[in-house]
């Protein structure tokens, strides 16, 4: 892989705009979209990140691309589809967790395109990251990240992907074939532990690194929640626990996307995904104290010293 690229990360995807219940009757409004806020989290760690889209011509779109620019996130592979809508999805708070309400369908980024890919950034990129969500959304939307893959892979990228398992998206069945057939295109596969036993159709977790190993993995780091993740690589087929971060949660909205993030950012100075896995978990730990998902995606600073501060306990 060339280490003079222009970005460390480039993120394509779909962007919207959240309004979250605030435990009262009042909603914030904030952003969000899966692999906007992967490009927001790996931005606050560091990484030089370019984010690839399509927004709508309207006041949502417009602070999206002020959101970016005051987080040092690139958007030259950004279009304005003059005839669509941003996105906007709803985030309220019960019993069973967070639950989400969508007003996505004709939106600019579910009209993205081959057409519209940024071929130059997708060639000038260390890492490519995307997601099943992005392929969900449209045929042109799964058509154009399908082909972002292979543009950034030609160019010799590490391309990172989360299945971002939607069910009211797509049937299972569409989604299982087009995560089967994505899995051996990519380097690295992040799903959840929930979505991984359901695509699986397992209740096991190392029948769900088996059924990877079947697909083509290469390197899975399944995730866990507040227990932490697991990693899985091809090359040695023993799967290995790196514990979670324990904090107070208030709202895990975007904790997978912010770990994701975070994943990718340290990996991309460097560091083993062992090590980026440890950092992963204290930062999307951090990222479920505040609300929305994006406001609480915490910066490098602040997940070095809750991270330090993890391993002396350890130690001790």
């Amino acid at each position: 892989m060339s280490i003079d690229k222009r970005f460390d990360i480039v993120s394509l995807g779909e962007p919207m705009i959240e309004f979250n219940e605030s435990g009262t009757a009042l909603y914030r409004q904030g952003f969000g979209g899966d692999t906007a806020n992967f490009a927001v989290a790996a931005a606050r760690q560091g990484a030089s990140v370019a984010y690839c889209t399509q927004l709508g011509d309207d006041r949502f779109g417009r602070m999206f691309l002020d959101l970016w620019k005051a987080e040092g996130v690139d958007t030259s592979g950004v279009g304005i589809d003059t005839d669509a809508h941003t996105g906007v999805y709803f985030v309220t708070h019960g019993a069973d967790g967070h639950q989400f309400e969508y007003l996505r369908a004709g939106s600019a980024a579910s009209r993205m395109s081959i057409d519209d890919l940024p071929l130059d950034a997708l060639r000038d990129t260390r890492y490519l990251h995307v997601s099943g969500i992005s392929q969900a959304i449209s045929v042109t939307a799964c058509d154009a990240v399908n082909a972002a893959i292979e543009a950034a892979r030609v160019a010799g990228a590490c391309v990172t992907y989360d299945p971002n398992l939607r069910l009211r998206l797509w049937p299972l069945a569409r989604a299982k074939a087009t995560i089967e057939a994505t899995i051996p295109q990519i380097d690295i596969f992040l799903p959840s532990l929930d979505e991984a036993l359901i695509l699986a159709d397992t209740d096991n977790r190392d029948s769900v690194f088996a059924w990877c190993a079947r697909h083509g993995a290469k390197k899975v780091v399944l995730k866990c929640g507040a227990e932490g993740a697991w990693i899985w690589q091809d090359n040695d087929g023993l799967p290995r626990h790196v514990p979670g971060f324990a904090v107070q949660p208030v709202d895990a909205t975007g904790a997978g996307d912010c770990f994701d993030g975070s994943l990718v950012a340290r990996l991309a100075v460097g560091e083993s995904l062992l090590d980026a896995v440890r950092y992963a978990n204290v930062a999307a730990a951090i990222s479920t104290t505040g609300y929305g998902a994006i406001a609480p995606i915490p910066h490098q600073a602040e997940v070095l010293i809750k991270l330090a501060e993890q391993m002396t306990e350890a130690a001790t």
